[in-house]
């Protein structure tokens, strides 16, 4: 089966009925009918056609190399810097079509399987598994969501929780000649009510035991796959129309919490089951970051582009471009987004194959943009919410410029280059940019992304070779 269409996408979601709660009610009906699901659903379905449009589908897909059919870009091995730009330009084309608030569009856990299946032979004697299952995820164009983030009940540094018949952290309970058994939860799988598939990661650093470790594994099985079930947030979206919540309505991907009740996951499916030593290493071993990272920082930058545009339309909108104060504010967003596009410059101009053939990017710059963005996105936050004011904060609705009383908002809340509707909608986008729930939720995702900023910056600390530099500078003592 080649790249998918929205309309099998959306088809396959309705006909998997996964087991899902959202609001203390289980999902009984059709996703894509579910008022917390249509709308985000038909966001990620125009995705999907966008494989077959005209304009898109040379920069979308490629021909497979076991079946000759289309498929997407974002499953491409990078065996060359052209390929390595080539998806680049496949993360760029639908992040610019969600003006990048799409934080888990597909083609990130394409990308995450694609490092996978790259390095295959790392996962020792189950490489086959590994391998096969990133070539069904690509000729099948599978929906992938993911787990790896253990329940916060005690985050201290001695906290250990031991295997027992109820473990609050998943892990495998029991294995025999047909799979392994998991039991436990984990957290924040993103679009978990409306992807095919879950892949599940090992979750952080494990020091003992190496081998037979109940918490280290890795597999993937279908989202309806019985025991399993999903507990959603609540939805930001409300059902509101896309005037009242602009980005809310299109872009809210729901995080579940996943519960694992006894669930029997194949060996054909399982990709790490105790191997600690293996789990400590999947990560950096594959180049996942490096991967992951690149896709993101295409996908950030977009959104940055996204927000620079729309501050600009609140400064026009109110007139307000001759203070000072508000060029130095906007100067400061247009620094970031050079700063970015320099950053992600260099990670492909520097890119090298890894051990596995893999033009991957270079890891200096990309852990720079990766300690970037978590700090100057709140920031870019700020400035909106600066420069809108107080007017991000009286805000008709639809209904008000539908009721009896439109003729006052037009007179009282109309701008100095716009009507009171266009004014209202742009003062809407930015406030569900930055000030309502999926804002503010869009502020903290960005924060935390790639993990603690703190252990963020000490990988960074760590990892960045300094010696040329400080050779330098005892040479210089020496000399002078």
């Amino acid at each position: 089966m080649p790249a998918k269409t929205g309309r099998e996408y959306v088809e396959r979601i309705d006909e998997a009925a996964a087991n899902v709660w959202i609001d203390g009610q289980q999902v009984k009906n059709k996703f894509s009918k579910h008022p917390a699901f249509k709308n985000m659903m038909e966001t990620q379905a125009h995705l999907y056609d966008m494989q077959y449009d005209d304009d898109h589908q040379q920069t979308l897909t490629y021909e497979s190399p076991l079946s000759g059919d289309p498929v997407g870009v974002s499953y491409k091995i990078p065996r060359t810097k052209e390929d390595l730009l080539q998806r680049g330009e496949t993360f760029k084309r639908w992040a610019d079509e969600t003006g990048g608030m799409l934080g888990r569009s597909p083609d990130y856990m394409n990308t995450a399987i694609m490092t996978f299946g790259s390095a295959a032979e790392l996962f020792g004697d189950k490489a086959d598994h590994v391998k096969q299952y990133y070539q069904f995820c690509r000729e099948n164009d599978i929906t992938l969501t993911h787990t790896f983030i253990k329940p916060q009940v005690d985050r201290s540094s001695t906290y250990s929780e031991e295997t027992n018949e109820q473990p609050i952290t998943a892990q495998i309970v029991d294995q025999d000649e047909n799979g392994i058994v998991v039991h436990g939860a984990r957290l924040l799988a993103t679009q978990g009510a409306t992807s095919d598939e879950i892949l599940v990661f090992p979750s952080g650093t494990m020091v003992q035991p190496l081998t037979g470790n109940p918490h280290a594994m890795a597999f993937a099985i279908p989202t309806a796959t019985p025991g399993l079930r999903f507990i959603c947030r609540e939805s930001y979206e409300g059902d509101r129309s896309s005037f009242d919540r602009p980005l809310s309505a299109k872009f809210d991907e729901i995080d579940t919490l996943v519960v694992f009740d006894q669930v029997k996951v194949p060996w054909e499916r399982v990709f790490i089951a105790g191997e600690a030593y293996l789990a400590n290493r999947v990560f950096s071993d594959t180049s996942f970051t490096e991967h992951a990272a690149h896709q993101a920082a295409y996908r950030q930058i977009a959104k940055t582009e996204f927000l620079l545009g729309l501050l600009q339309m609140v400064i026009d909108t109110i007139n307000v471009s001759e203070f000072g104060h508000i060029q130095e504010k906007t100067a400061e967003v247009i620094v970031a987004l050079e700063a970015m596009k320099g950053l992600l410059l260099a990670e492909e101009t520097n890119a090298r194959p890894n051990e596995w053939g893999v033009v991957t990017p270079d890891k200096r710059p990309l852990l720079a943009l990766m300690n970037y963005y978590p700090r100057i996105y709140p920031r870019i936050s700020e400035i909106l919410q600066t420069i809108g004011a107080s007017g991000l904060i009286m805000l008709p609705t639809e209904a008000d410029f539908q009721s009896d009383r439109r003729n006052d908002l037009e007179q009282y809340m109309q701008a100095a280059n716009a009507t009171a509707v266009d004014r209202v909608k742009t003062f809407r986008l930015a406030w569900d940019a930055c000030m309502s729930s999926f804002g503010t939720r869009q502020t903290q995702y960005e924060k935390y992304f790639f993990g603690d900023p703190v252990r963020l910056a000490g990988r960074l600390y760590n990892e960045y070779d300094r010696k040329t530099l400080t050779d330098h500078v005892l040479k210089f003592l020496n000399t002078h």
